[in-house]
């Protein structure tokens, strides 16, 4: 919960409620942001990664965000976080099974997001007159 929700109110009731009677909203509240889909993409592809990877991978992302999405992450068995006892410290990330496991999950997205992209530039250019 959010620092200063209150937790009587109507927002929080329905959320509350849609995560626990709503699959597709609890796999959402678990992989649904920008941040935690390409974290998982880009662990389905190159696995292990290591923070700085993952970093360099996502412009645009603070320290702060990187670090919550990753905590968030592995709060959900998604994915799991080795530290080595190393100096300097070295820490990896990779998938858990269940993260693993949602491999088809985002390949049907990806496939979906990849037609819907192509919709909208032919929609684009049928509502301006010009050309793709």
């Amino acid at each position: 919960m959010k620092h200063g929700a209150k937790t009587s109110s109507t927002n929080f009731l329905n959320k509350s409620y849609l995560n626990q009677h709503c699959e597709i909203t609890k796999a959402l509240e678990v992989i649904g942001s920008r941040w935690k889909v390409n974290i998982i993409a880009y662990l389905l592809h190159d696995e292990p990664l290591r923070y700085h990877e993952l970093k360099k991978r996502l412009p645009g992302i603070s320290e702060r965000m990187l670090s919550a999405k990753l905590k968030e992450l592995e709060a959900h068995a998604i994915i799991e976080r080795k530290a080595f006892p190393e100096v300097p410290p070295r820490v990896e990330y990779q998938l858990t099974a269940v993260g693993r496991s949602l491999q088809p999950v985002l390949q049907a997205l990806h496939e979906w997001g990849a037609v819907r992209l192509q919709q909208e530039a032919r929609e684009a250019v049928a509502r301006d007159g010009g050309t793709i």
